[in-house]
């Protein structure tokens, strides 16, 4: 009975291997041709702007807390107009392992993946991109978004000047 099992199991597997050996190789001739990743690929992170062309990150530092080999650092700084950004970025490729939770992340939507999957070196340390290496000209993948109008930040309008807000409450005029 045993013997019987053994045998079937090996002669699956050859049979597997058997079909297989007829099929028409899927090689792909790598320099010449390139594969086309799929809509949802996680490759290089890119920095993106919003609709008036300023930098959407907020240098909230999430990314870095969320990122499992802590390979991105900030340091933040503010605007005269109260509008906070990262005065530098840094993102060391060489340890990154492209799980997308910077990405996920980010309330701004300022850091998202992109579809570039080359970025072999041989020097480790040129993998260290800075913030001008990062960011790109558009908005990625959701150009509309803008995170001060959206959250109602007061650098665009007074605090409480959107449409979907209220006014300031005067914790006073709570008092019985």
């Amino acid at each position: 009975m045993n013997l019987w099992r053994d045998i079937k199991g090996t002669l699956q597997a050859y049979a597997v291997t058997f079909s297989y050996l007829f099929r028409k190789p899927t090689t792909i001739q790598y320099p010449e041709e390139r594969r086309t990743p799929a809509p949802r690929y996680r490759a290089r992170m890119v920095l993106t702007r919003d609709p008036d062309g300023g930098e959407r990150c907020v240098a909230c530092h999430l990314c870095s807390a969320a990122c499992p080999v802590d390979c991105i650092s900030m340091q933040a700084a503010e605007a005269p107009d109260g509008r906070r950004y990262a005065a530098w970025f840094r993102i060391n490729f060489a340890r990154c392992i492209f799980c997308g939770l910077c990405a996920e992340a980010c309330p701004t939507l300022a850091i998202q993946m992109s579809p570039e999957y080359e970025i072999c070196k041989r020097d480790p340390l040129s993998l260290v991109y800075e913030k001008e290496d990062l960011l790109i000209g558009d908005g990625g993948k959701d150009n509309d978004y803008n995170f001060y109008r959206h959250a109602g930040i007061g650098v665009v309008n007074p605090r409480g000047g959107n449409a979907d807000e209220y006014g300031p409450v005067d914790p006073g005029a709570l008092v019985p």
